[in-house]
């Protein structure tokens, strides 16, 4: 498994974190938020999921693995880096949504995570608002942070506003945002500043956690 490490110590609070369903680990988005968490004293374990690891090897693009299968990974992951404290889990997009399922299944067993982050939930499949990906999310005790766009064409600031969400998930809005927070220029923000934002408030999650 290919995994890369910002900011590795033993005394680090840390972030495991998975990419989106079309780009690695090393993707801009991915590479800039890794890069920007770990400045502000968080470390970041980035890991690529099996179909993700195979495309890099062969050159070949091939859809998402099953759901068990990335959960599996997930899972691997996890275990790879417990003991090592409190740990908080999430991701891009598909990542983030495989890390909150993972988080209510280990509620479950008893062993909970500390915290899990989303950058950019995907709520529903683009075009189909009707094919909620929220069922897990109502009973979810497990503190959540959603960084999402005020436009995500996957779960825009109105259709969040009507979803019934545990009150553990705490929503990170970032106006005129999209699925990878950036706004339009018209908007008077920019992608620097959101993702700065976004930085900051993983690393302000994180201490409140403590």
């Amino acid at each position: 498994m290919t995994i890369e490490y910002l900011r590795n110590g033993p005394s680090t609070p840390r972030l495991l974190l998975a990419h989106g369903a079309g780009v690695g680990m090393d993707s801009d988005f991915m590479q800039q938020m890794a890069e920007r968490i770990a400045a502000l004293g968080v470390g970041v374990v980035r890991f690529e999921f099996p179909y993700m690891a195979e495309r890099r090897q062969t050159g070949k693009k091939r859809p998402p693995d099953r759901q068990p299968v990335l959960l599996d990974t997930w899972r691997q992951v996890l275990a790879d880096h417990a003991g090592e404290g409190p740990l908080v889990i999430g991701g891009k997009s598909m990542g983030g949504r495989m890390a909150t399922l993972l988080a209510a299944e280990l509620e479950a067993e008893g062993c909970p995570v500390a915290g899990v982050i989303c950058l950019g939930y995907p709520f529903h499949p683009p075009g189909k608002p009707e094919k909620l990906r929220t069922e897990h999310l109502q009973s979810l005790r497990t503190p959540v942070l959603m960084l999402q766009g005020s436009r995500d064409p996957m779960g825009s600031r109105e259709e969040v506003q009507g979803y019934d969400l545990s009150d553990t998930v705490v929503m990170s809005w970032l106006e005129d945002g999209n699925h990878d927070l950036k706004p339009r220029v018209k908007s008077g923000f920019s992608h620097d500043q959101h993702l700065a934002t976004a930085a900051g408030n993983i690393v302000d999650f994180f201490g409140g956690l403590c």
